[in-house]
């Protein structure tokens, strides 16, 4: 009990200390509290003494600044009306040199058109002066006119005659003399070197020329075998000329058989089956059709062939298989005697030749060379020239234009467009000029040199011609008193124009005109 009173008394002691310092702690707190605003109202009166002064100084510099500023802002305004009057100064003065300018102008172009006025009426008096001469002067030419009419006895129209006559006179002999004087340069430039490159083209281009036959002679290994061609009754020769279409002749020529017709195709058909029926020995109608079948077939194989050797000899390759077959015909095809194939051949190679000198494309005239006469293969079939059929295979078959042009243009049916094509018509006349390459009938040929002299004695001015040479030239004796030395070149000129444009012939022509005067007396 004494303990509980003792911890009871000792509880509220410790209360009792406990809210004593409790009080202590409040009234020390209330203290603090008092003196901290104390403080702090003694601070907030520095502060606002400070803030004040602050202001004031603030004050004092905003002050200070804004006198600066009016300063800066008097002295710019002060500058920039400085600079405008001076500106405006001078734009015065730039206005009144203007001004001046402007009025010194004006004086300048009223001078000016005081002195063109001036001008003017100097001129309209020279006007009138030159209108009144030119009236006189034709008055006095009048007068003169027909004080010369008079005097010579002709009229205006009749002296201007003579005098163009003799006007004419002299330009015909100026230009003859020109003419001359250009062919004869010409030649001398031309001449040498064009006779170089054919004589080249022709020595390096050598060939063979046989004449063609419409006959074929078959050999036979005895006159027996004859009658076993003729048949019983003619029968087997009858097949054969049925089939063939060939003409057999059995004569009394020993061991052979003559085969005639027309179309070479048809005779080597005739040839080659007749050959075969001899070495076979069986020779009946069903044994001929047999065999001239298989002639047929190695005939069209021979064709090809021959097609083939001509590009091939020739170095012309692409060439579309028709047009192969086509050559290959030419085999079989003459012109004046003529084979057509070797003649193709040879005019592709000196065409090649002439073109590889000129440096030009040599394989293009190769190939217009080897198919310029193409159109011959098929002319019996189609109508038309040989030119035209030619040039229209070369367009089916795709050709190029230069090849066309080359083919078309060959015989001067159109105009050559190439150099190519002009190199052809000199590789085919070549040709065709080379002594035996052609042949032409006794008629033909009198007709041809008939038509040449015809032609030369046309003219005029010519006293006589004779043609010589085969036809290859002609020779024409002009009447001296009406020709003179420089017109001899115009007439050859105009001679050799008519020749081309009325007459048809392989190779050229020389005209050769003579003038000579003389003189005969005789002593006695």
């Amino acid at each position: 009990m004494c303990a509980i009173n003792f911890f009871i008394g000792l509880g509220i002691g410790i209360v009792i200390a406990v809210i004593a310092s409790i009080i202590a702690s409040g009234i020390s707190f209330k203290k603090g509290i008092e003196f901290r605003k104390k403080k702090a109202e003694a601070e907030i009166g520095s502060a606002e003494e400070e803030a004040k002064r602050i202001i004031s100084e603030a004050e004092k510099v905003a002050e200070a600044k804004k006198r600066e500023v009016l300063l800066e802002a008097k002295e710019e305004v002060h500058k920039s009306r400085v600079e405008l009057d001076r500106e405006i100064k001078d734009r015065r003065n730039e206005l009144q040199r203007q001004e001046r300018r402007l009025v010194q102008k004006e004086e300048t172009l009223d001078r000016k058109l005081d002195m063109i006025e001036q001008k003017e009426e100097h001129l309209n008096k020279k006007t009138k002066e030159i209108q009144e001469l030119e009236e006189k002067t034709l008055e006095l030419q009048n007068k003169q006119i027909e004080e010369l009419e008079r005097i010579s006895g002709l009229s205006v129209d009749e002296a201007k005659e003579v005098l163009l006559k003799k006007v004419e006179s002299e330009v015909r002999h100026d230009m003859a003399a020109l003419v001359k004087e250009i062919e004869n340069k010409a030649k001398d430039e031309a001449d040498a070197k064009a006779k170089e490159i054919i004589a080249m083209a022709i020595q390096k281009c050598s060939a063979d020329h046989v004449s063609e036959v419409t006959v074929s002679v078959v050999p036979l290994p005895n006159d027996e075998m004859k009658g076993r061609i003729i048949g019983r009754e003619g029968r087997n020769i009858r097949t054969l000329e049925t089939l063939t279409g060939i003409d057999l002749i059995i004569d009394d020529t020993p061991e052979a058989v003559i085969l005639s017709g027309f179309d070479p195709i048809k005779r080597e058909v005739a040839r080659i089956a007749l050959e075969k029926l001899i070495l076979d020995g069986r020779i009946h109608p069903a044994r001929i059709e047999e065999m001239v079948d298989k002639a047929k077939k190695e005939v069209e194989n021979s064709i090809r062939q021959e097609g083939e050797n001509a590009t091939f000899e020739t170095g012309v390759h692409g060439l579309h298989p028709e047009l192969v077959k086509l050559l290959g015909k030419l085999k079989f095809r003459t012109s004046y005697g003529q084979n057509v194939l070797t003649h193709s051949i040879e005019v592709a190679h000196l065409a090649g030749i002439m073109a590889a000198e000129l440096g030009m494309d040599v394989n293009l005239a190769k190939r217009a060379g080897l198919l310029h006469d193409i159109g011959k293969a098929v002319d019996h079939e189609v109508e038309g020239s040989h030119v035209t059929i030619g040039a229209d295979l070369a367009k089916k078959y795709r050709e190029s234009p230069e090849v066309v042009n080359a083919i078309a243009s060959h015989h001067g049916d159109t105009d050559a467009t190439t150099l190519v094509a002009v190199l052809i018509q000199a590789a085919d006349s070549i040709s065709a000029a080379r002594p035996g390459a052609r042949r032409e009938t006794l008629e033909s040929y009198i007709k041809r040199v008939e038509r040449l002299e015809e032609i030369a004695n046309s003219h005029e001015l010519v006293d006589k011609s004779f043609a010589i040479q085969a036809g290859r030239e002609v020779r024409i004796m002009v009447k001296a008193d009406e020709v003179t030395d420089q017109g001899i070149p115009l007439l050859a000129r105009e001679i050799v124009e008519k020749i081309e444009q009325e007459l048809d012939y392989p190779g050229q022509i020389k005209v050769n005109v003579i003038r000579e005067t003389r003189h005969i007396e005789y002593a006695k």
